[in-house]
């Protein structure tokens, strides 16, 4: 306890201490900061008294503004009052008008409902009269059937009987001068159309004959193709499969085959060793083989002209050889490529003629004998052959169906078909486009005439304009009127099924009835 108090007394007395040294420098500085202290203190009072006008100021503002803005208060709150008002009006207008078309369409309704009544119990009576009407038209025809004694149908067939017997001459004729009339302007139309369509296309004769000649420098060169003992010449006929006819025919030989492409590649071949001047075995195969290659990229050569010419794109290279192919091809003699190529300048005519697509007419004459390029090599039709080289390279179906139509192997179902067929015809028919041998040309008559005579009641036939045409002159006494068109369809149907020719054969039966009388 002695300790605390003498520690409390120590700490008073220290503080009394330092309080009497800080009143002495206090003293000894008080003056000065007297001064400061009041300047600072005047300088605060004065802007107190600055803030107090302004915010003096800034109360009087706002109790302006307070009187202003209750002012614009009431104006709005009046205004909104008074639209509110004219906006109720409105509606209780519009409400009224409602109630008014509410009440308007309820005795549309009623009416309608009225009238919707009115028409069933119109119906009801319609139905009645029509059981009424049913019933006397049957009591009607039962008393007709008590007193002729005859039922409905027995009636029927007796009245068509004598209906047919009676008018069927009319009938007959009527039917027959529709028939011509029709025919006649269609074949006209059919003629002009043609007519326009060959007149506006001019091409080339296309035949091609079984041999080829090469000229010769000099008639020594004969004696190096023979060869000793025949080596070089039957070697070169081995690697072509042709025939060289070395003959007495100055300066030249001929190259005799049925195949243009091995014709043509034996030329070629021919022309090589002849200028290179050694020919001998080995140097005839090799010669031989590399006029091979040379024709096969001269064939995609020639596919590729074809269809720039016609305007066909999008065809693989595969295609464009095989097309390329029936450059060395022939039919009675014509180049099929270019009978191909004549073809679709003539359906594009005749398809613009008659609305049909001539793009589908292009291509369908195009690739109608695509299958001749193959059918050597492929068993089949050269028809059948060629619907399977369309399919493999996806040509459209519609094109594929000209090709398979174009000899009616199947029945034609588009007008381009028909247009595809037509210009067939047109290209192998017209004169000096095919050509054959006198033999070959004499063996077709007398197969047409044979042909036709075959029918019951043909007494005569004669096969005229180069075999275009077949005269057949019927028995009276056995063919009647029509029974003549129906063998005139008959034979036709024959024909085609049987016979082996180029271009349409015309089939016209004749039935003379001469009746004689003697005036004395």
């Amino acid at each position: 306890m002695q300790t605390q108090y003498v520690i409390v007394f120590t700490a008073i007395l220290g503080g009394a201490t330092l309080g009497v040294i800080v009143g002495w420098f206090w003293f000894s500085k008080g003056n000065k900061i007297s001064e400061k202290l009041q300047r600072d203190i005047h300088e605060k009072e004065r802007q107190l008294g600055n803030l107090e006008n302004k915010l003096n100021d800034a109360r009087s503002g706002i109790k302006t503004a307070e009187v202003e803005a209750r002012a614009t208060a009431r104006e709005i709150l009046s205004e909104a009052r008074l639209q509110a008002n004219e906006l109720e009006a409105k509606i209780g207008e519009q409400h009224a008008r409602l109630e008014e078309k509410e009440k308007v369409l309820d005795e549309k309704v009623k009416e309608v409902e009225r009238q919707r009544k009115s028409l069933a119990d119109r119906e009801a009576d319609v139905d009645e009269l029509k059981k009424e009407l049913s019933a006397g038209a049957q009591k009607h025809r039962e008393a007709l059937e008590t007193v002729s004694k005859l039922s409905q149908g027995e009636a029927k067939e007796q009245l068509l009987r004598e209906i047919e017997t009676e008018f069927s001459d009319f009938f007959t004729k009527q039917v027959e001068l529709k028939k011509r009339e029709a025919q006649e302007h269609f074949e006209e139309e059919a003629k002009n159309i043609m007519a326009e369509a060959m007149q506006r296309y001019a091409s080339e004769v296309a035949t091609e004959s079984t041999s080829t000649i090469v000229q010769l420098p000099s008639d020594d060169v004969k004696g190096k193709i023979i060869g000793k003992e025949g080596r070089n010449i039957t070697a070169f006929e081995q690697m072509t499969g042709v025939d060289i006819i070395i003959d007495d025919t100055p300066e030249a030989i001929v190259i005799s085959g049925y195949d243009l492409a091995r014709r043509y590649v034996a030329k070629l071949a021919m022309e090589k060793l002849i200028k290179d001047g050694r020919i001998q075995p080995a140097r005839i195969e090799e010669v031989v083989e590399k006029m091979k290659k040379e024709v096969g990229k001269m064939m995609s050569e020639f596919g590729k002209r074809a269809t720039e010419e016609l305007g066909i794109t999008g065809y693989p290279p595969e295609l464009l050889k095989i097309i390329g192919r029936l450059r060395f091809r022939t039919s009675y003699g014509q180049n099929i490529l270019k009978h191909s190529v004549e073809m679709a300048g003539i359906g594009r005519m005749m398809a613009e003629e008659i609305g049909a697509d001539p793009q589908i007419v292009v291509e369908g004459c195009l690739l109608h004998d695509i299958g001749k390029a193959l059918d050597h090599e492929v068993a089949g039709t050269h028809v059948e052959i060629g619907v399977e080289i369309c399919k493999k390279f996806k040509v459209r179906p519609e094109v594929i169906h000209c090709v398979a139509a174009h000899h009616e192997d199947i029945p034609i179902a588009s007008a381009e078909a028909f247009v595809v067929a037509a210009a067939d015809a047109i290209s192998g028919a017209r004169p000096g486009a095919r050509r054959e041998s006198v033999e070959a040309y004499i063996k077709r008559l007398k197969e047409l005439e044979e042909t036709a005579r075959s029918f019951e009641g043909v007494q005569r036939a004669f096969a005229i304009s180069a075999g275009r045409e077949v005269r057949v002159y019927v028995d009276t006494q056995k063919i009647n009127d029509l029974e003549q068109e129906k063998l005139a369809k008959d034979i036709a149907k024959k024909i085609e099924a049987e016979l082996t020719y180029p271009g349409v054969i015309k089939v016209n039966v004749i039935r003379e009835r001469r009746i004689e009388g003697i005036a004395q």
